[in-house]
């Protein structure tokens, strides 16, 4: 089980952001890239929003700095942490497109993307772009096929039910000609739309409980049997502990446990800090102790 984080600072939700991360830039977000390097984790995670309906901002939050952007910032100062971004919404871009930006920083980076992409659920901000909102759902999977299609070629092709290109040159493309891809959401359909269509599922606001359940029954269904390429399931605690603390340490090791048992292999972390410093002793802990206990 693989240990990613949750980035502090460049996207802040209410229900868990700490106040310090308010007056933090790009100081701070380096520092905890070059940290989790050195530290061996295996990814960090930015979000995609372009903007954030005013009466939004007390359930979801203001910032969310542009993945693309900050990626290329870290990708220059680190060398071996993987950059998830969680999630592109695929509705509001050209399969091309991403596949022309993020495959150049694939290439910048020496093959470190993995691509988290999920159907989008914030109906104004389609609106905001010109995204059509009512068929997201099969606009996203024909997206998913033509993004697999196009990653990594120079030369791309592809013809489906909403996008189609041929004859067109992509240079420079991305390093990794089969991406991993790993979908977001929260239902039954988006864990088989994982399944059918990518390479890991990546889910957020379930509960630990939910997402144990939702996985046993996942195991009987075809889609899951019958796949032959591994399959990624990278949860995320649903408590905020400080591993710094004995106790909150020993809670967080027995909630990456269940996240374990129930089939992750890889775990998203986010913690409670209070500071940029304490973030930091946080990871040297968690990348001591974690590891040793499950094979991270």
């Amino acid at each position: 089980m693989r240990l990613g984080l949750v980035t502090p600072v460049v996207t802040r939700h209410p229900a868990h952001d700490p106040p310090w991360a308010e007056d933090a830039g790009p100081a701070e977000i380096a520092a905890i890239g070059v940290a989790a390097d050195r530290l061996g984790f295996h990814h960090l995670t930015c979000s995609e929003h372009v903007a954030i309906p005013e009466a939004a901002v007390p359930v979801r939050g203001a910032r969310y700095y542009d993945p693309l952007a900050t990626f290329g910032f870290l990708a220059a100062q680190t060398t071996r942490i993987r950059f998830l971004t969680h999630v592109l919404v695929l509705g509001y871009h050209h399969p091309l497109a991403l596949a022309k930006r993020y495959g150049t920083l694939d290439r910048l980076s020496h093959g470190r993307l993995i691509l988290g992409v999920g159907v989008g659920t914030l109906a104004e901000e389609f609106a905001l772009l010109g995204a059509p909102f009512a068929d997201r759902g099969p606009r996203c999977e024909d997206a998913l096929r033509a993004l697999r299609a196009a990653f990594g070629r120079r030369t791309p092709r592809y013809a489906g039910t909403h996008h189609a290109f041929d004859g067109f040159v992509v240079d420079p493309c991305g390093v990794q000609a089969d991406v991993p891809i790993w979908l977001g959401g929260r239902t039954p359909r988006s864990l088989r739309r994982a399944l059918l269509l990518g390479d890991g599922w990546d889910p957020f606001g379930v509960g630990i409980d939910a997402l144990e359940a939702l996985l046993a029954r996942a195991r009987e269904w075809p889609a899951w049997r019958e796949r032959t390429r591994p399959f990624d399931v990278a949860l995320a605690v649903d408590r905020l502990l400080d591993p710094t603390d004995a106790a909150e340490r020993a809670a967080l090791i027995d909630l990456a446990g269940r996240c374990r048992r129930a089939g992750a292999t890889v775990l998203n972390l986010r913690l409670r800090h209070r500071s940029l410093a304490h973030y930091l002793d946080q990871l040297d802990v968690v990348a001591r102790e974690l590891p040793r206990r499950f094979g991270t």
